[in-house]
């Protein structure tokens, strides 16, 4: 009850921002060197990832723009110009769905050899239609989840060298949602059972669910590897709170407007909605803090299943074999991962 009003008054927390706070007031006073960093920001072109990166563009830092829509992303590199016309915005090329293209992106990334300190790996898909990706995984999980998997697998050696390079922090930022705590039972099995063509055990939302659970868990288990690493590089999940964004583009109609006109009440706006990421991204406070699941831009408790070494780890391994496999039978039952 107590949470409840909390969030509701926008209350602030120990970090001294609550439910209320902008991404523009958490980035307000940071003595990071904001102006001297490079970030990858993925779905930037529209609702919280965009409105992430005009603020970090505002706050002088360098961004590079993926996407599968690139004339969407060149719209948004425009938008921010108008505003902050000193910025360096590069547009290039992705789709998280894909494993070929987040390689390829990569690779063209590094190509520009440029440092690399921020990855927030904001992009996400909440589709009511089933289907699977081109390396046979269920469409939903591949692009929140395994994508972003294999981006930040493949560029974590680049941060750890911008890092020891600079002495600043290199941060991944993994956005989850409070929804991950809706899914329970055997993760591996159900996305096997949902990444076959002719699926019956398929629900949208718990689809949603199991992605975002995925980026909670990796989260947790990816600390644990920087730590091994010793890099200077630390992750953290964000659950940016309930606001309506083109996310809920294939689930418009009465029944949804009608939902969320009901909820407007705890709704936040775009600018609140992107102040988590931020400054999980930004904040001085949270040197050396990682592994850890914040809302509102405090720490806060994910779900006891998200919070599992043993999930963690067992997820880690089966999205390692999905990356690395040349196979599209990955999840067939007579020689998958079940």
């Amino acid at each position: 009850m107590l949470d409840s009003f909390y969030y509701l008054a926008g209350s602030p927390g120990p970090s001294g921002f609550g439910s209320k706070s902008t991404a523009e007031q958490v980035t307000a006073s940071s003595p990071l060197p904001l102006p001297s960093l490079t970030a990858i920001i993925t779905g930037a072109t529209s609702g919280i990832g965009a409105e992430t990166a005009r603020v970090l563009a505002k706050r002088g830092v360098r961004l590079i723009l993926p996407s599968r829509n690139l004339k969407a992303a060149e719209e948004t590199k425009a938008r921010i110009l108008s505003e902050c016309s000193d910025s360096q915005i590069i547009v290039m090329p992705l789709d998280l769905s894909s494993l070929s293209s987040v390689t390829n992106f990569v690779h063209q990334f590094q190509s520009l050899n440029l440092p690399l300190n921020l990855l927030i790996n904001n992009a996400g898909k909440f589709s009511h239609d089933h289907a699977i990706s081109e390396d046979g995984i269920e469409m939903t999980f591949a692009t929140n989840y395994l994508g972003h998997f294999l981006l930040t697998k493949l560029l974590v050696n680049t941060m750890a060298e911008t890092a020891k390079a600079t002495g600043v922090e290199g941060r991944i930022v993994n956005v989850s949602s409070s929804i991950h705590g809706w899914f329970s039972g055997d993760m591996i099995k159900y996305l096997g059972q949902i990444s076959r063509n002719k699926s019956r055990n398929y629900d949208a939302t718990r689809a949603y669910a199991l992605s975002k659970l995925a980026n909670v868990l990796h989260t947790h288990e990816l600390a644990r590897r920087l730590k091994q690493m010793e890099a200077n590089v630390s992750v953290n999940c964000v659950h940016p709170g309930i606001v309506r964004t083109r996310l809920t583009r294939d689930r418009e109609g009465f029944i949804t407007d009608l939902v969320f006109f009901m909820a407007s009440k705890l709704l936040k706006t775009i600018p609140q909605a992107a102040a988590t990421t931020c400054y999980v991204a930004t904040s001085p406070r949270l040197i050396h803090v990682t592994g850890k699941y914040f809302s509102d831009c405090n720490e806060a408790s994910p779900s006891k299943l998200a919070a599992s070494p043993t999930a963690a780890a067992r997820l880690w391994s089966a999205s390692e074999i999905m990356v690395n496999t040349k196979s599209k039978l990955v999840f067939d039952p007579n020689n998958g991962l079940e």
